[in-house]
């Protein structure tokens, strides 16, 4: 702690009256007052008007202390707002690309592979047009609500805009996340419950690629988005 600009090092544990760890600071200038010593002020010297202004000020020092963990909990608090999409529970573009790179690095220091899924709905423009946007936000919610429900707690799960959705896989090289991908692809595909819908299916293409540590995340993005419109070419061309 800094008064006056100037260090202060706490009194000794073996000192007489010192307080417990995580004492208010009140408390500890109450207790430091009594002792021999305090600030390098004998107890003597230490008058009473002295020992007053030091609790004074040890305790707004402790009030701003209060502040500043309340004023850090909101700022915690409007971030973690920021980083969600506005519909769904997912993370939203930036937030996702944050943690994508986050996770490339972790997979580069700890060496196990990483890949990333990207997912786009088939249909979901006419279903919109059909039934509504109201319908059509409770299809988005829905999508994301499968996503998260079948991946796991490590793997990151975000909606990159529109109808187009990304997930990261840890520890899953390319063959483990093409699998992944069609388990959630099938999961997506399946009724999603709209009312009006009449139990039609969306369907889904997605691109998989296993993600390496030169690429940077909007490289990887790009490059998956690719192998996904490729994948949807491929199956409408057949």
């Amino acid at each position: 702690m800094k008064v006056g600009g100037a260090r202060t090092e706490p009194i000794a544990a073996s000192r007489r009256g010192v307080a417990a760890p995580g004492a208010p600071a009140a408390a500890v200038a109450a207790q430091r007052v009594d002792s021999a010593t305090f600030l390098g002020i004998t107890r003597t010297e230490m008058t009473p008007a002295v020992q007053a202004a030091i609790q004074t000020l040890l305790g707004e020092l402790d009030e701003l202390k209060s502040e500043v963990n309340r004023l850090k909990a909101r700022l915690d608090e409007a971030e973690g707002l920021a980083d969600r999409d506005a519909l769904t529970p997912l993370l939203n573009r930036r937030a996702f690309v944050r943690e994508l790179g986050r996770a490339r690095t972790a997979a580069q220091r700890y060496g196990f592979a990483l890949s990333l899924v990207y997912f786009d709905l088939d249909g979901f423009k006419a279903l919109n047009d059909r039934l509504g946007h109201a319908a059509g936000d409770a299809a988005l919610r829905a999508v994301a609500e499968r996503l998260n429900a079948n991946v796991r707690e490590s793997d990151v799960v975000g909606r990159m805009g529109g109808d187009e959705f990304a997930v990261v896989l840890v520890q899953a090289d390319q063959a483990t996340a093409e699998a992944k991908a069609a388990i959630l692809a099938g999961a997506i595909e399946h009724d999603l419950g709209i009312p009006g819908d009449g139990g039609a299916r969306l369907r889904v293409s997605y691109g998989v690629r296993e993600i390496h540590a030169d690429v940077d995340p909007e490289a990887l993005i790009s490059e998956a988005d690719a192998a996904m419109f490729e994948a949807k070419r491929r199956r409408q061309a057949g």
